[in-house]
């Protein structure tokens, strides 16, 4: 079942002297999921870290210019395109102080926005419908632009979405109270227009959202009467004339909302999944009339499966980024995590008895430095308490009991009642008085547990775990109990948070782990990032041939004198390397590659691994040490996965504990081979790379000319 969890303050906002607007002109995805640019509706561009609320940069245009576009992030180049003044392209980098120094380029039309998709080139969308790449603009920023819409029409909505691998520009647009929407797509240029099916007289839609799944474009909008529709687009086939005769869009209704009193005003809605929908400004069903309420909705149960209300005026605007929606509400822009798990007729009607995985996604609590510095001043106010409270009693503890309590309560009662009560401890005390409490509650469960071997609470612990207030020392049974219980969540949950695990307790991970069967691994739920990386990893075709980093996996042991050309010419492709465990199992393994240790402390324990262990671990080590050498494999920020060094270091653990061991077991020939190969390859590479080391540093120190024109022959002399 969808949730919705703590939210927290990512910045303070200065709204209009009316009301009408939050001021927030857009925000966007920087670099990876941990960093947004936010851009007002003046002149202020800030870079936000979003796991710790920290602005890491702001850049200012002067007094009397206007930024009329959202900034947006260049991940080709590392830099920010922006427009002031409609006209004026800006582009800057983030050690860029000044954004009047930076660069800028004026064209002869107005822009509407400029859209950028992470790893593709920037694309500038025109008030009157033309569509430019970016670089191809600057090379002539006065080249004339063409009028694409008709006379009287105007743009309302756009976005850009890749689909196969290419890239489609939405627009919406208005004209004499029709609605049309063009879908166009680049390299090759082709447009496609369509009109949207009327509703009632004089509604328009309130919000637009697009995705991409199931080879199709799914359009989603809002109307004021609350009805959601949505269409599909076929990213195939469409028209190459400019102008074409407007199709009809077919639509189906996917939502019939509560508006209360009147029509809706300041609403949104966006597609989170293919079955959920997050809405904002329209009237929870069970808490009257009011319109601050932040929903997800199940489209396909036709049921609100989670609500939170945001205390201030709703301004209808909403983004969403990783399982994150930002909304700007009142004087303030936060952030709130959510989740979409696979939703089944018992999810959706609360009747699902398995909730364990559920409970266990629950993101981590971040702090919020408003609560923080300004203690009840950025509490809600009492009446928004009051009504928050009618709408999450059902899940919340009846009665506000204390630390003491809670604890003779942990003493005697059932599983359930305990889960009650601790969630409902957690909710109510301040993150300041969280860290003793933890502890004491983890102690006491775990007390209990090893006492009573019918008594274990899962999801209390996981939940106790999730706060970042505990670590082994505190509660230094916790993780053996979790394997005795075979709670790998739970164990995963520990060796992710606690960065005090002794090398004992990792080793007995580490056995736990690489014994499981597979069958039983796979029915484990697991940190889904984590499970994601893997199966990338595992499932990503490598179609490119020859080396990869300077390494094939089938070339065998080659000599020192030979050279990479003969390299080349023994290789005819890179091979197909199987992961040697299941998926599941190697996101666990993948735990222990990155829990701190001492090798002086570590390496004893490590000589308890029987030999069928060992090899099966330095298989699986191989495996990843091929598929991170590989040009074709991105390494993916934002991912919990571990680094080439945290493998290279445990290969090097293995060995020094178990060397005799592998020398004289023949299956380990093959596989030290290989693992010698590979280092001999990196060796190479690495070798090589410094001879060019110099000239790149000498490129690196000459200054560009100022101006070279349209075309121009340089010679460059690097000895």
């Amino acid at each position: 079942m969808a949730a919705l969890y703590e939210g927290y303050t990512l910045c303070g906002l200065v709204p209009d002297q009316n009301l009408s607007s939050s001021g927030i002109q857009g925000i966007e995805e920087e670099r990876d999921r941990d960093h947004v640019v936010v851009t007002d509706s003046t002149r202020l561009v800030t870079l936000y870290k979003v796991s710790d609320q920290k602005p890491l940069g702001s850049w200012t245009v002067k007094q009397g210019q206007k930024l009329t576009c959202p900034a947006v992030f260049n991940s080709q180049t590392n830099e920010y395109v922006a427009v002031t003044d409609n006209k004026v392209i800006r582009i800057w980098k983030e050690d860029d102080i000044l954004l009047d120094k930076a660069f800028k380029a004026t064209v002869s039309s107005d822009v509407w926005k400029v859209h950028c998709t992470h790893g593709g080139e920037p694309v500038v969308l025109f008030q009157r419908g033309a569509v430019r790449l970016l670089d191809s603009l600057l090379a002539a920023p006065q080249q004339p632009i063409e009028e694409v819409l008709a006379q009287e029409e105007a743009i309302r909505w756009s976005t850009i979405i890749v689909a196969e691998t290419q890239q489609f520009i939405i627009i919406t647009t208005e004209q004499k109270g029709e609605h049309f929407l063009y879908l166009q797509r680049l390299n090759p240029n082709s447009v496609q227009r369509y009109r949207l099916e009327r509703e009632e007289p004089g509604l328009s839609p309130l919000s637009f959202s697009a995705t991409y799944r199931d080879k199709h474009i799914c359009l989603l909008y809002l109307y004021p009467n609350g009805h959601v529709y949505q269409s599909v687009l076929s990213v195939r086939g469409l028209g190459t004339e400019e102008g074409v005769q407007a199709l009809p869009l077919p639509r189906s209704l996917l939502l019939g909302l509560p508006v209360g009193d009147g029509q809706l005003e300041a609403a949104s809605a966006m597609a989170l999944d293919e079955a959920h929908v997050a809405v904002v400004g329209v009237p929870h069903p069970s808490a009257g009339g009011g319109k601050d309420f932040l929903c997800i909705w199940n489209t396909n149960f036709q049921t609100l499966q989670a609500g939170k209300e945001m205390a201030g005026k709703i301004y209808g605007q909403l983004w969403s980024y990783s399982n994150k929606v930002f909304i700007p509400h009142g004087k303030t822009l936060s952030i709130i995590p959510f989740e979409c798990p696979k939703s089944s007729l018992a999810s959706a009607l609360g009747k699902l008895k398995h909730t364990k995985t559920e409970e266990s996604k629950t993101p981590n609590s971040v702090p919020s430095w408003n609560n923080i510095l300004h203690g009840e001043k950025a509490q809600p106010s009492k009446s928004a308490e009051t009504r928050r409270t009618r709408t999450t009693r059902k899940s919340q503890s009846t009665t506000n009991l204390t630390t003491d309590q809670v604890l003779e309560l942990i003493k005697t009662a059932p599983v359930e009642e305990i889960q009650k009560e601790v969630e409902g401890f957690l909710t109510r005390a301040e993150f300041q008085d969280l860290q003793p409490s933890v502890g004491q509650l983890a102690l006491t469960l775990v007390s209990r547990s090893l006492a009573d071997p019918a008594f274990y609470s899962s999801s209390t612990l996981a939940q106790l775990v999730h706060t970042r207030c505990l670590c082994h020392s505190v509660c230094p049974d916790l993780v053996l109990l979790a394997l005795e219980k075979k709670d790998y969540f739970l164990c995963q949950l520990c060796l992710q948070f606690f960065p005090d695990i002794p090398e004992a307790v990792t080793c007995a991970c580490l056995k736990a782990f690489i014994s499981i069967p597979d069958v039983d691994a796979e029915k484990v739920s697991l940190e889904p990032d984590s499970v994601e990386f893997m199966e990338n990893l595992i499932t990503r075709d490598r179609a490119e041939a020859g080396l990869q980093n300077g390494f094939s996996p089938t070339s065998s042991v080659v000599n020192d004198r030979q050279t990479r050309a003969e390299d080349v010419k023994k290789v005819s492709g890179p091979s197909q390397l199987s992961c040697p465990v299941g998926l599941h199992k190697a996101v666990l393994i993948n735990e222990i590659l990155q829990t701190p240790y001492s090798d002086t402390f570590l390496l004893p324990h490590l000589k308890d691994l029987s030999s069928q262990h060992v090899m099966l671990f330095l298989q699986y080590l191989q495996f990843l040490c091929l598929k991170y050498s590989q040009d074709a494999f991105p390494q993916m920020e934002g991912f919990r996965s571990p680094s080439l060094s945290q493998i290279m270091d445990w290969v090097c653990l293995l060995l020094d504990a178990h060397f005799t061991v592998l020398v004289m077991t023949p299956e380990a020939k093959g596989l030290l081979l290989n693992l010698h190969s590979f280092v001999k390859s990196q060796v190479r590479l690495v070798s090589e790379l410094g001879k060019i080391e110099g000239s790149l540093q000498e490129l690196r120190k000459m200054k560009a000319k100022e101006s070279i024109g349209q075309y121009s022959i340089e010679i460059i002399e690097l000895f």
